[in-house]
């Protein structure tokens, strides 16, 4: 930050590139390669998600701005439509929002290190030691308060150098490249328009998940009207450089047969570049920097749990601290509900499930922008969305053919999300109830 408190423009890119970076662009390629094997349609998944994050992040910004309180979804969601539609909103961000992305860090810390040794590890060794993670982590988080701001920073700027070295190395030392066409062909334009290409858009936007990161930075600026929309397009194009950049990498130095349906492919691609010995060394570095993922995870979900438990005495249970201001209970919560996802499900299954459900809690919120310019034209907007009406159109267009078809193609992780924000409806009216009891 600057001397007046406020976020400096660097500090605020390194922000949006912080919250995007983590476990989905090491992972998602080998399920895309499931349904998609053209070189440039994989690509593209990786810009139009770019460009949708963008789109979001200034439509948040918006919000933000006109609308500021923390809570992000809980907020506007409650302002702009209904508290029940709030509450439902923030349960999605506080449940799905932290500890799906705790159980895929751990499977994914799981398939890495497990790589690493070399040898071949049974599922149910993989989800123990996921498992195993996060057990640890809760009983470290549970007990005493840490200060992990500057280390989380460190494993970010950690992240962005891995990738560079993996990018420059695999380039440089790499022996003739895979047979894959980086150019448009015959059909692309069928794949690009397809289910396919709708589905697999669900994993990139995992990947690009952190750029509502606008939502906090927006009242932080000296002047967010000229430096917001610089700062998201410009951060977001640096990931959205190092997601192409490293997807081009895998697809040119390891088989495209060695990849599809694998979770480790960082692990794959670094011993068809660099052979085994460092791959392994790859693997063991990429396990490492995942468990900070989770570790900064089980810090942070649990305070939205613990807010919300404040908020609705239906669960009140999730604001109860130790006496050092831990919410014990609330870290517990959402490292039970990661534990579930890992014994219960796929990765792919989990990955899909997670990011379609936040993908409609943030398709509600932008399109909550329409709803709050026609409602209230007059109220104060220090940001205003660039080239509006379009940039929101642009998101709600994109993010909506992709949630259509994960509902067609993929009902049982999407009816499953709806069933859990069902779920938070339910707990809401079951808190009215008890406050209209209570008085």
């Amino acid at each position: 930050m600057t001397s007046n408190n406020r976020f400096s423009v660097q500090a605020a890119v390194a922000v949006v590139i912080a919250n995007m970076i983590g476990t989905g662009v090491f992972t998602s390629l080998g399920f895309q390669l499931v349904t998609i094997q053209s070189g440039f349609v994989l690509i593209m998944l990786w810009v139009v998600g770019g460009i949708t994050a963008v789109c979001g992040a200034l439509s948040y910004a918006e919000l933000g701005a006109a609308l500021p309180r923390s809570g992000g979804e809980y907020n506007f969601l409650s302002r702009i439509y209904h508290p029940a539609v709030g509450f439902m909103g923030g349960w999605v961000s506080a449940t799905i929002g932290f500890a799906a992305p705790v159980a895929l860090a751990a499977m994914t810390f799981a398939a890495y290190a497990t790589s690493a040794l070399g040898e071949a590890v049974p599922g149910w060794g993989q989800q123990a030691l996921a498992v195993g993670l996060i057990l640890i982590l809760t009983v470290i988080h549970s007990g005493r308060r840490q200060a992990s701001g500057g280390l989380q920073l460190f494993f970010t700027l950690l992240k962005v150098v891995v990738i560079i070295g993996f990018c420059l190395g695999a380039v440089g030392i790499a022996g003739e490249p895979q047979p894959v066409q980086f150019l448009p062909v015959e059909g692309d334009l069928t794949l690009l328009t397809g289910s396919a290409f709708a589905v697999s858009l669900i994993y990139v936007s995992y990947a690009y998940t952190g750029w509502n990161a606008a939502t906090y930075l927006s009242g932080e600026l000296d002047e967010p009207q000229r430096d917001l929309p610089r700062i998201l397009a410009f951060g977001t194009l640096v990931v959205m450089l190092l997601y192409v950049a490293l997807n081009v990498v895998f697809l040119a130095v390891a088989p495209i047969s060695d990849m599809v349906g694998k979770i480790e492919i960082g692990y794959i691609a670094a011993e068809a570049a660099f052979g085994p010995d460092a791959a392994r060394v790859t693997g063991l570095v990429l396990a490492a920097l995942l468990i900070s993922t989770v570790s900064a995870m089980t810090i942070a979900g649990p305070r939205v749990l613990q807010v919300i438990g404040e908020d609705f005495d239906a669960v009140r249970v999730l604001a109860k601290t130790n006496a050092d201001g831990i919410p014990f209970v609330a870290i517990c919560v959402q490292s039970s509900l990661a534990t579930v996802f890992i014994l219960t499900s796929t990765f792919e299954s989990v990955l899909v499930f997670a990011g379609f459900t936040l993908a409609l809690n943030s398709f509600l919120t932008v399109l909550g922008l329409y709803i709050l310019r026609l409602r209230q034209p007059n109220l104060p907007r220090p940001f205003r969305v660039t080239a509006y009406p379009v940039t929101p159109m642009i998101y709600l267009g994109i993010t909506g053919w992709t949630l259509v078809f994960v509902l067609i193609e993929r009902p049982v992780e999407a009816l499953f999300g709806l069933g859990l924000i069902t779920i938070g409806g339910l707990v809401y009216l079951a808190s009215r109830m008890t406050k209209g009891s209570a008085g």
